[in-house]
C-alpha cells in the first residue's frame, strides 16, 4: 500500500512557529537519537513548543524537544529532554551560523515528521513577529474567513 504524495504526516509540530516568528529560510535536517527515541516518535510522543536550535561548536543542538521515555526500554530509557544533535551539510551549517550570528535571527524548530523510515525536522530560521505583524495575520485570516463564508452563503442560496 503506498502513500499518497505530498507532505509528510507530522511526529510533532510547532503550532506557534509561524505565527511567533518569520522565517526568512527553511532547512531539512536529519536528528541523532537512541533506539527508545525512536519508539516513542513512533508512538507520537514528542512535544517542540519549548525547542529551539542552537550553533555549538561548528554543530547544530535542538535544545529542550521532549521525547516521552518508552515505558518499555531497558535501563529506564533515554532523558526526554536532552539536546539532540541535528545533520546537515557543512554548507547550511556555515549559512545558519551566519545568519543566526550576524542578524540575530533564531533557530526555530517548526515540525518534525518521518522521510524514508528517518525522523526529520524542519527548521526555520527568522526573526520574532512583531506585534503588529501579528495582529495583521489576524486580521486578514477572518477577512479571509468571512469571503468564504459569503461565498459558500450565496451559493446555496441559488
Amino acid at each position: 500500500m503506498s502513500r499518497p504524495k505530498g507532505r509528510a504526516p507530522a511526529i510533532a509540530t510547532n503550532r506557534r512557529a509561524r505565527f511567533d516568528f518569520v522565517f526568512e529560510d527553511e532547512y531539512e535536517a536529519g536528528i541523532v537519537l537512541t533506539g527508545s527515541e525512536v519508539k516513542s516518535l513512533r508512538g507520537g510522543q514528542a512535544q517542540l513548543k519549548e525547542a529551539y536550535g542552537l550553533v555549538r561548536d561548528g554543530e547544530v543542538w535542538l535544545v529542550g524537544m521532549h521525547i516521552a521515555p518508552y515505558k518499555m526500554a531497558r535501563d529506564g530509557g533515554h532523558e526526554p529532554t536532552r539536546d539532540r544533535k541535528l545533520l546537515l551539510h557543512a554548507g547550511e551549517i556555515a549559512r545558519i551560523t551566519r545568519r543566526v550570528q550576524e542578524r540575530g535571527l533564531a533557530l526555530v524548530p517548526i515540525r518534525m515528521y518521518w522521510k524514508n523510515g528517518r525522523a526529520k525536522v524542519l527548521l526555520g530560521v527568522g526573526r520574532g513577529a512583531r506585534r503588529y505583524d501579528k495582529r495583521q495575520k489576524i486580521r486578514t485570516r477572518d477577512m479571509r474567513r468571512e469571503a468564504e463564508q459569503a461565498m459558500r452563503r450565496d451559493y446555496r442560496s441559488r
